[in-house]
C-alpha cells in the first residue's frame, strides 16, 4: 500500500516525486517511456526558451554553459536529478487502468498492480498529436514529430504551421538543403514564435528562400505531391516530405477512463481545484501542462514546478487529519 502513485516521468512527476521524498512518502513513479519521455522526443536541436534556472526542480542547481539549455542539457539535468535521488521510477511502464474501491486506487500496467491512497496525474500532452484529417495523412512521408534535419537534404519539404517547432522545422532543413515551403492557417508567423528566430524566418521568407503561403490549408497529401488550398485558389506542388508541425494534445481518453470530467467547450480542459489541485475524484490531482486541457500554451515547466508543492500539501493536510 503506497501513499502515492505518481503518473508520468517528466520534469513536473519529478518534481512531485522530490517533494513527497522530502515529505517521507511511500510512492512509485510509472513512465510509459524512457525517463522524461516528452523531452527524449525533442528535436535533437531544440534549445528552450527559458533560462536554465527556470527549469530547476526540487531546488538542484541546472548548471549549463549555454544561456538557453538545449535538449542535451536537460536530459543530462533531469536524469541526474532523477538518479542521485533514486527516486522509485518504474519505465517503459504504461498505466491502462485505474479503478477506486472504499478510498483506496488500484492502477494497473502492462507489468503490475499498484494499491494506493493518493494519484498524480502528470502526463503532459506531447504523445499524441493534433491530425489534420485530410486524405493521405497516414503515408509514411508525413510526419508529426522531428529529429535531425540531415535526413531531408536535397528533399521537397512541406511544413504546416507558423509556431515554433513549425519555423524550427523549416529554417533547419532549408540549411541543409532542403527546398521548404509553409502552409500556414493564418496571415503571419505565429507571435509566440522565439523572438531571436521569428526575425529569421521572416527574412527568408521575404527573401524567398522559403516560400510561404498564408490564409492557406493543406488539402490533400499523395506520394509525389500535395494540394494547398490558397486564396487565389487551389494548387498542387511536388513533394517528398510533410512535416505536420500541427501541435499535440493530452491523452483525454485516458483522463475520461479515470474518471475525470473535462469541459465540453471544445477545450477539454479537466475539472481540478485550482488551491490543491485535486480533480473531482477524492485524491486524484492533476499536474504540469496536462491541466491546460487543448490550451497548451498555458502551462509549462517553468510556471508548474508549484503543483508539486500544492498538491504535496493536500496530501500532507489529508494525513494529519486521519491520524
Amino acid at each position: 500500500m503506497l501513499d502515492l502513485i505518481i503518473i508520468g516521468g517528466g520534469p513536473i512527476g519529478l518534481t512531485c516525486g522530490l517533494a513527497a521524498q522530502k515529505a517521507g512518502l511511500s510512492f512509485v513513479i510509472l513512465e510509459k517511456g524512457t525517463l522524461v519521455n516528452s523531452l527524449y522526443n525533442y528535436p535533437s536541436t531544440m534549445t528552450f526558451f527559458s533560462t536554465s534556472e527556470k527549469l530547476e526542480i526540487g531546488g538542484y542547481p541546472f548548471a549549463t554553459t549555454h544561456v538557453k539549455p538545449n535538449r542535451a542539457d536537460a536530459l543530462e539535468y533531469y536524469r541526474r536529478v532523477a538518479l542521485n535521488n533514486e527516486l522509485p521510477l518504474n519505465l517503459f511502464e504504461e498505466v491502462t487502468a485505474v479503478t477506486q474501491e472504499d478510498a483506496i486506487y488500484t492502477v494497473s500496467t502492462k507489468k503490475a498492480t499498484y494499491a494506493g491512497k493518493h494519484i498524480i496525474i502528470a502526463t503532459g500532452f506531447y504523445d499524441i498529436s493534433v491530425n489534420l484529417d485530410i486524405p493521405g495523412e497516414d503515408l509514411p512521408k508525413v510526419k508529426h514529430y522531428y529529429q535531425d534535419p540531415h535526413f531531408f537534404t536535397l528533399q521537397k519539404v512541406v511544413v504546416v504551421g507558423a509556431s515554433n517547432s513549425s519555423v524550427d522545422v523549416a529554417l533547419e532543413t532549408y540549411r541543409k538543403g532542403a527546398q521548404v515551403t509553409m502552409v500556414v492557417r493564418g496571415s503571419e508567423v505565429n507571435s509566440r514564435v522565439k523572438y531571436w528566430v521569428r526575425p529569421d524566418i521572416m527574412n527568408r521568407i521575404e527573401e524567398g528562400s522559403i516560400k510561404a503561403y498564408f490564409n492557406s490549408n493543406l488539402k490533400a497529401i499523395r506520394e509525389n505531391d500535395v494540394d494547398i488550398e490558397t486564396p487565389e485558389g487551389l494548387i498542387t506542388i511536388a513533394n517528398d516530405y510533410v512535416m505536420a508541425m500541427t501541435g499535440y494534445k493530452p491523452n483525454f481518453d485516458f483522463l475520461k477512463r479515470v474518471g475525470i470530467r473535462l469541459s465540453e467547450d471544445g477545450r477539454f480542459i479537466p475539472k481540478y481545484n485550482p488551491e490543491t489541485m485535486e480533480t473531482n475524484l477524492p485524491g486524484v490531482y492533476l499536474a504540469g501542462v496536462v491541466c491546460g486541457g487543448m490550451d497548451t500554451h498555458l502551462w509549462f515547466i517553468e510556471n508548474s514546478r508549484v503543483h508539486a508543492e500544492m498538491i504535496l500539501a493536500d496530501i500532507m493536510r489529508r494525513k494529519q487529519v486521519t491520524y
